[in-house]
């Protein structure tokens, strides 16, 4: 009997971490540039503009994913995850380069890329995943993924064939490499993700990745409103 109630403890558990990306799906669309993109009909401008700021915090992936898996080693917290985390950081490799390929295509060098400002959502994005990486709870980077991916499952490729059929933005089809990896492949992380994050038992572990996903998705929705 203890057994089972705990399992379903794990379980329910990571339900709240579905109800913040669902929570970020919800809030997206209902904002009118976030809804463009989702739909097919966003600007040059606004296209690139969502693109840079990606970049800007896609870049820290792997580095981000790498410090955490090696932390989680040296404070000896769960040595299986810390592969994974380690693992999944090659698996991100070089993701960057493909938002760089795309705002090539749409007329940006890589210069103005590194040269464009990064808006407060991105530097705030970036400083808490460093702090809970670096100083915090490790584990806590989990949230933050779990939220993303989860975005991408629900709307990349949707967003992508919508791109392409309005045909808006010049060059379109040679532009949305970033979304079209993604929305290919996040489903399956997703769910090997989910089912990781269930052997976590202890309840401030948890709480702690609750609250990373939950900043994130407070934070995303500002790549869409700094323009």
């Amino acid at each position: 009997m203890r057994t089972q109630m705990k399992d379903v403890s794990r379980t329910d558990w990571v339900v709240a971490l579905d109800r913040e990306a669902s929570a970020l799906v919800e809030v997206l669309d209902s904002s009118p540039s976030a809804r463009s993109l989702f739909e097919g009909w966003i600007d040059l401008e606004g296209y690139a503009h969502y693109l840079a700021q990606t970049y800007h915090y896609v870049r820290w992936t792997t580095p981000l994913l790498e410090s955490a898996g090696t932390r989680m080693r040296q404070l000896g917290m769960h040595p299986a995850l810390a592969e994974l985390l380690v693992s999944k950081s090659e698996e991100e490799r070089g993701h960057e380069r493909w938002l760089l390929a795309d705002l090539r295509n749409l007329g940006w060098t890589a210069e103005r890329v590194e040269a464009t400002p990064l808006g407060g959502a991105v530097k705030a994005y970036v400083a808490w995943n460093q702090y809970t990486t670096q100083e915090g709870v490790p584990t806590a980077f989990l949230g933050t993924a779990y939220v993303l991916e989860s975005l991408s499952v629900r709307r990349a490729s949707g967003a992508v064939a919508r791109l392409i059929s309005a045909g808006r933005i010049p060059n379109i089809h040679k532009a949305v490499t970033f979304l079209r990896g993604h929305g290919d492949v996040d489903g399956d992380h997703v769910e090997a993700l989910a089912e990781v994050l269930r052997s976590l038992d202890d309840p401030k572990e948890q709480e702690v990745l609750i609250h990373s996903a939950r900043t994130t998705r407070l934070l995303y929705p500002g790549l869409f409103l700094e323009r």
